[in-house]
This record gives C-alpha cells, structure tokens and sequence, in this order.
C-alpha cells in the first residue's frame, strides 16, 4: 500500500519545502488553562479561609 503523505526527511527538497512552509498545525488554545488555574485559585483561597475560622 503506497503512502499519500510525503516524509519531508525523504529528500533534500522536500525537506526544504517543509522548512519553509512550517507544520499547518495551530496552537491550541490557552483559556482553559487559564480558567482551570483560576478556579484552583480560588477553591484553595475558600478552603484556606474556611480552615482559618
């Protein structure tokens, strides 16, 4: 069975070809790290004043 995608470290010019147009791929997103580290945040601060009383 042939493959459809070509291995840019194939060959020098595909290679080159690949460097030059970069991976198609886009950087997941960062706001549900964000959201998440906010409420850790806060559940800590409520369990931290909840202890104190």
């Amino acid at each position: 069975m042939s493959d459809n995608q070509v291995d840019p470290s194939g060959n020098t010019e595909a290679f080159r070809a690949f460097t030059r147009t970069g991976p198609e791929a886009e950087a997941p997103s960062k706001i549900p790290y964000l959201i998440g580290g906010l409420v850790a945040v806060v559940l800590i601060a409520v369990i931290v004043v909840l202890l104190v009383r």
